[in-house]
């Protein structure tokens, strides 16, 4: 695992129904609490969604952390640690996620990320920051999904 990177397993609490129906509840869980030591500071939290198959790659930030969290559909995502000082340096990690295997990735400073869709119905992705974005100096660099010192193969998965 990459250096600094944090993974919760999210439990997942099975919905009783208030009436006695033929319909599914539904089901409840706790995604992110004040005790569970992964933001450092809250700066923001966003929602966007991507179509089955899309990649949405790479990305690192200078200053913030990014805590993810895929809620609906499926998919990998795919990590890079370019820190120097890092004993990671140079490591890859996938972490597949999404229904039925939620969980959420706390992705340190410094660390590229992207990801891919894997699921036939669309992904939607909360992730949540330390930081605001700051539209005329976003903390935010860019990376060809190709890259080739990081050398992912995207359809490996």
């Amino acid at each position: 695992m990459i250096e600094g990177v944090k993974i919760k397993e999210l439990k997942i609490f099975k919905d009783k129904p208030d009436l006695e129906q033929d319909i599914e509840p539904g089901i409840f869980m706790e995604v992110l609490r004040d005790n569970d030591n992964l933001l450092s500071n809250f700066g923001q939290s966003n929602y966007t969604t991507a179509g089955s198959g899309t990649i949405k790659a790479f990305h690192w930030h200078k200053s913030q952390d990014d805590l993810w969290f895929v809620a609906t559909g499926k998919a990998i995502i795919v990590l890079y640690d370019q820190r120097k000082n890092s004993p990671t340096y140079g490591e890859t990690q996938t972490i597949p996620c999404g229904e039925e295997d939620w969980k959420l990735v706390l992705i340190p400073v410094g660390v590229v990320h992207g990801y891919k869709v894997v699921s036939k119905e669309p992904c939607g992705l909360f992730y949540h920051v330390t930081k605001s974005y700051n539209r005329e100096t976003p903390d935010e660099e860019r990376i060809d999904p190709f890259d080739k010192e990081i050398n992912f193969d995207w359809k490996s998965i």
